[in-house]
């Protein structure tokens, strides 16, 4: 018997498995896939919602609103998220309701508004769901030489209702203007519309 053979020195001479190495490892990546899944799975975004109604016109500031993490996919970026909040604030282009994330396109800097505000008198009675921050479509029907009115046309779709107004005076129609938002590059066609003489009706829009 070689007396070097000692027990210290045969388990030094041991060797570990292969099998047992690749256990382990394989362990491992489960360990860190199923991580990575977790991870991919909890993509949440932080963005704003509104803490109480905001109407049209309002300025907004980080104190009005508040962060929530949400799940959205492709539509984060459809809504305003954590930072999006210059220190002059945000001004209001329509209705958000309590509760509601904050869309993009609901929100805008003075210096980016793109709209202005219009007095319209509707020829026809108003719906009782028009009110303000109610979306609306604006038609107009042209005046002709003869004093007939051509097929009428959408003049401004989807413009934004500030307030709706009761007409005052010892002689009324019993109609209502209606003071709405719109698109610096409609505001011609419609103060033409006005002038000439149009029939004018307002209409709660089609969609949001």
């Amino acid at each position: 018997m070689d007396p070097s053979a000692t027990p210290a020195a045969a388990r030094s001479r041991v060797r570990l498995d292969p099998r047992f190495l690749v256990g382990i490892v394989l362990i491992v990546i489960s360990i860190v896939g199923v991580w990575l899944v977790v991870q991919s799975s909890d993509r949440s975004t932080p963005v704003y919602l509104a803490r109480s109604t905001l109407s049209v016109g309002d300025v907004v500031r980080d104190d009005d609103l508040t962060l929530t993490q949400v799940r959205l996919g492709d539509a984060d970026a459809a809504y305003l998220a954590d930072g999006g909040i210059p220190d002059e604030g945000l001004v209001v282009l329509r209705t958000v309701l309590k509760g509601e994330l904050l869309p993009q396109s609901a929100v805008a800097t003075d210096a980016t508004v793109n709209v202005s505000a219009i007095v319209v008198g509707s020829t026809s009675t108003l719906p009782e769901s028009i009110e303000a921050g109610s979306l609306i479509d604006v038609w107009s029907a042209q005046v002709q030489d003869d004093g007939t009115f051509a097929p009428p046309v959408v003049l401004v779709a989807g413009a934004a209702v500030v307030r709706v107004i009761e007409q005052q005076g010892l002689v009324s129609a019993g109609g209502q203007d209606v003071e709405v938002l719109v698109p610096k590059g409609k505001v011609a066609s419609v103060l033409a519309a006005l002038a000439g003489g149009d029939a004018i009706s307002v209409v709660p829009a089609t969609g949001r």
